[in-house]
């Protein structure tokens, strides 16, 4: 995939106003709907229709706050691996709260206090990538250190946040 903060012309960071990139989505997905291109050339018509396809795409992918994190970090020139592994400190704490979301399965109040724990672990993380990656210029090498290790960190917790809410729901 093309680096969709391009695709959908929007600048590369971690936050946005609220309801900015839905509202850059729609506006590029009325100007490039098929209904415009009915009488364009087949090329034309199927150029539209592959630029469509990248826009929504893109839209999935940065209004996801972890896939916008790792788009940062890969434009960046860090990208991270389907199986980059976390410290073994994260691996250890995750496995501590899986183990405490096992236990808690038939209490829904304990469920619920595991999973707004994760929850503010969650948000001190993406705090973190928003530092890296709102400011003025490119971050430095100790942001994207930084950066990385949240994403990481993101990838696991919103693991367990899943688990917890199969079992809420």
């Amino acid at each position: 995939m093309s680096d969709p903060f391009t695709t959908l012309g929007v600048p590369a960071r971690f936050t946005f106003a609220a309801g900015e990139l839905e509202q850059r989505h729609r506006d590029l997905s009325r100007t490039l709907h098929p209904d415009r291109y009915v009488s364009a050339p087949p090329s034309e018509r199927r150029v539209a229709l592959e630029r469509a396809v990248a826009v929504n795409d893109a839209f999935r992918l940065l209004r996801d706050p972890l896939g916008r994190a790792q788009a940062l970090l890969a434009r960046h020139g860090h990208p991270l691996r389907d199986d980059e592994r976390a410290p073994p400190s994260l691996l250890m704490e995750v496995m501590e709260l899986r183990e405490a979301l096992d236990a808690a399965r038939t209490k829904p109040d304990r469920v619920a206090a595991l999973r707004a724990e994760v929850s503010a672990r969650i948000a001190s993380g993406e705090r973190a990538v928003a530092m890296a990656f709102d400011g003025d210029g490119a971050p430095d090498a100790a942001a994207l250190a930084k950066a990385r290790a949240a994403v990481v960190m993101l990838r696991y917790l919103r693991r367990f946040e899943e688990e917890a809410d199969a079992l809420e729901g």
